[in-house]
């Protein structure tokens, strides 16, 4: 089980259990001031026993609920602006057989310092029963109010991957203008992974064939990837596309996490813009960009642009509208053709948890001799230069190490992820 600002996460039944549900849930209720909480869930199969333990638990502590049932994680975020308190029942781009919570306080993900509260046992003062409601949402209107109305109906194929984006993204493209054609709409037929940044999405690539563009989702909704030209782009495409609208819209100030290409940070400094690094994790860019007022910003490796004014987390379904929006138009050419001079290469050993701190502690004192710029704010990064670098960093979501890294010369970008894996499984032999 993966217990981190990203949510509670884990293999359902295996180290994830209804009694987990119950002691996380009861534990996130002393933070809900407001004794009101949205919920929401994606499609996996455990979802409703999950949505409807946790619930119970909830209206047990005196919260009044407010089911929104099967939308995408957006959605919840969007409504517990409202409400106060958003829970949402989900893995995001886990594989089926896990589920998890992200749990939501003022419209954002729990911070570090909140995090311990729910992880932690809290005794909850016996108090009323709260009251379970089912209740719409005004989400796609107030999206289009962002976006406004498209002259050019710009011809589009979104990829649902069997998530909880149905009903949500083709029905916002079809209300902005666009002509959408859907692929992979339920679970029970799908032809791809949860994940689509790490699916190789050939169906939605031969089905792009003459069309303008291709969205794929994850089973939550929030991560977007985007297919052009035949290509499934990298992830940080999509940030990069997010990043050029908000500039186009005025926005100056950014934020974007640590292992975001160097070539989004480039374009927003060449267009007058300035940026700060967070930590990887929406949270930690959400707390980055409320602490420093910035308007944009998002995580380049999940695909994950977020624009403060309408929600506190990854947008993929207001991003594929805001894409669709600049189809064809100067500033979209402009970022694709200025990014596509980097390569960026995001690699992963299964390691678990308990040596991830170790790990990370030996790489570190080699990071220290081998380059003359470190950055230790979240694992280790290595600046090679003003084009190149290397991270190093355990994962929020999973029992991996990840390893980043990012060239404007793609067998160099090769290289220095061939000799980081390398200094990773050394250091493992080493520690365990």
């Amino acid at each position: 089980m993966k217990k981190t600002i990203s949510g509670i996460r884990g293999i359902f039944g295996d180290d994830l259990n209804l009694k987990d549900v119950l002691e996380f849930c009861n534990n996130f209720s002393s933070l809900i001031k407001s004794k009101k909480c949205v919920i929401g869930k994606d499609t996996r199969p455990s979802g409703p026993m999950i949505k409807d333990t946790a619930s119970a638990v909830l209206m047990k502590n005196g919260i009044d609920v407010f089911n929104l049932e099967t939308v995408p994680t957006p959605v919840v975020f969007r409504e517990a602006r409202n409400y106060g308190a958003g829970l949402v029942i989900s893995s995001s781009h886990n594989p089926l057989e896990w589920n998890g919570m992200k749990f939501i306080i003022d419209g954002r993900g729990v911070n570090e310092q909140e995090l311990p509260q729910i992880i932690q046992h809290q005794e909850i003062l016996k108090t009323k029963v709260g009251v379970e409601e089912e209740i719409s949402t005004s989400y796609i209107e107030d999206a289009k109010k962002i976006i406004g109305n498209l002259e050019n109906r710009p011809e589009i194929v979104v990829d649902i991957g069997g998530g909880a984006a149905k009903g949500f993204a083709p029905e916002l493209l079809r209300e902005i203008g666009c002509s959408v054609k859907v692929i992979n709409e339920n679970i029970s037929a799908c032809s791809r992974g949860p994940d689509p940044t790490s699916d190789n999405l050939s169906e939605l690539i031969a089905a792009t064939n003459k069309k303008d563009v291709g969205f794929a989702f994850d089973l939550d909704g929030d991560r977007l990837v985007v297919v052009n030209n035949g290509k499934k782009q990298t992830p940080d495409v999509t940030l990069g596309l997010g990043v050029a609208k908000s500039l186009e819209l005025g926005h100056k100030k950014f934020v974007l996490s640590i292992d975001t290409s160097v070539s989004v940070e480039k374009f927003i400094k060449e267009k007058g813009g300035t940026v700060q690094r967070s930590k990887v994790g929406e949270a930690n860019v959400i707390d980055l960009m409320l602490k420093n007022n910035a308007q944009a910003g998002g995580e380049g490796s999940s695909g994950g642009f977020i624009l403060p004014e309408f929600n506190y987390c990854r947008e993929g379904i207001l991003t594929s509208g805001l894409i669709a929006s600049m189809l064809g138009s100067t500033e979209f050419n402009e970022i694709l053709n200025y990014m596509e001079r980097y390569n960026q290469i995001r690699d992963k050993t299964k390691i678990s948890s308990d040596f991830h701190d170790k790990i990370i502690e030996e790489v570190k004192s080699k990071f220290f001799k081998d380059y003359s710029e470190t950055i230790t704010l979240d694992g280790i990064k290595g600046i090679i230069d003003e084009d190149s670098w290397v991270l190093i960093r355990k994962s929020n979501t999973e029992d991996i190490i990840r390893v980043s890294a990012e060239s404007n010369n793609v067998e160099k970008c090769k290289e220095i992820v061939k000799d980081a894996m390398k200094m990773v499984n050394q250091s493992y032999e080493k520690v365990r």
